[in-house]
């Protein structure tokens, strides 16, 4: 199967598909500084928790590599508000932190160490790139663990955007769909078009028909309608943040197709690398929920589809843990009491790193 890949780092900078553009153009951006990668993210040329991961990386990898300090104590000085700019772009998928967190851990060992400044420069760099072949590896055990939870033949549904386009991978919620019909299951995929800003429309339609998925694409009032008459076998999303009891952040609307998917007794899955597990939050109440522009509800592409009034825009929901039929990483298969059983794969995970 074809998949797209929304980032890549390069000799040149850090090379972005714009996927505010999709489907109708194809168009990527080199971008040179890392003030450039914080703005990507915020503008959403690129997203996806996991993928919004690999991009903050890559822009604390580019500040320091970019970075006109002549010293190791400049550099120090400089490095906190590298993080900082990158860190104040998205609030809720906890990814973006995670890698800030991770380079930061990197940074202070080789400034501790006093290695060499051109060295330090290249270890940052490959400690991003890292961050991203590791994200690639991770889809592909979430596809693994995921498909044993498909069925032999059917519909399933997804939500948002969690293909290649969210992840820099396979993707995880689309991985687990992707690696599922290699193995020989017999589906296709419904789409909600997932308003305000159509990622299932624009982005999982295109991911899913560039790799020959077969798929319906719908209006997201249509949920019920289809789950009333059978048609929707399971339900696979991806994750922004799951806090330790197993409340999951994913695209707005995820909730409501959980609540309709507990009435009509069709399995509801989250799929999310262990690095979306915020085990610090007890519950979902905890998670910020980004508030993006009104304007992305009253316009599309910049034309006014509403009359000038308010409108809100809540960019995720929580979805509780009742709903979750089990949560996949890519060290297994999480199921209630999620207390226990994410905390257990999580610890698997910090073991071996």
């Amino acid at each position: 199967m074809n998949v797209a890949q929304p980032i890549e780092w390069t000799g040149k900078g850090v090379v972005m598909l714009d996927q505010r553009r999709l489907p109708g153009e194809v168009i990527h951006h080199t971008y040179t500084d890392y003030r450039e990668v914080a703005a990507a993210i915020k503008d959403m040329v690129i997203r996806g928790a996991p993928a919004i991961g690999v991009a903050a990386a890559m822009g604390v990898a580019l500040g320091v590599e970019r970075s006109s300090a002549r010293t190791l104590d400049e550099l120090r000085a400089e490095f906190p508000g590298i993080c900082r700019t990158i860190a104040q772009t998205r609030p809720t998928a906890v990814d973006l932190f995670w890698a800030i967190e991770r380079m930061t851990r990197r940074f202070e060992q080789l400034s501790a160490a006093n290695t060499p400044f051109d060295a330090l420069r290249r270890a940052l760099v490959e400690e991003a790139r890292a961050i991203h072949a590791e994200k690639r590896a991770t889809d592909e055990a979430i596809g693994r663990f995921g498909a044993k939870l498909m069925p032999a033949t059917g519909q399933v549904m997804t939500q948002c955007n969690a293909g290649a386009l969210a992840t820099a991978g396979i993707g995880t919620a689309l991985g687990v769909i992707r690696v599922a019909i290699e193995e020989g299951h017999k589906l296709s995929v419904f789409v909600p078009e997932t308003r305000p800003y159509l990622q299932g429309a624009r982005l999982t339609a295109w991911e899913l028909h560039e790799g020959g998925v077969p798929l319906t694409l719908i209006t997201d009032n249509m949920v019920g309608h289809f789950m009333k008459q059978g048609k929707v076998d399971a339900v696979v999303v991806g994750a922004d943040r799951i806090a330790a009891n197993g409340d999951t952040a994913n695209k707005i609307g995820t909730y409501q197709i959980a609540v309709l998917a507990r009435e009509h007794s069709v399995p509801f899955y989250v799929a999310g690398p262990v690095s979306t597990f915020d085990l610090t939050i007890s519950s979902g109440e905890q998670i910020p929920i980004e508030e993006r522009s009104a304007e992305e509800v009253t316009h599309i592409r910049g034309v006014r589809i509403a009359p000038d009034v308010p409108a809100a825009h809540p960019a995720f929901d929580v979805t509780p843990a009742r709903l979750i039929s089990a949560i996949i990483c890519e060290r297994g298969v999480a199921r209630a009491p999620y207390t226990e059983s994410l905390r257990r794969l999580a610890s698997i995970v910090m073991a071996i790193s």
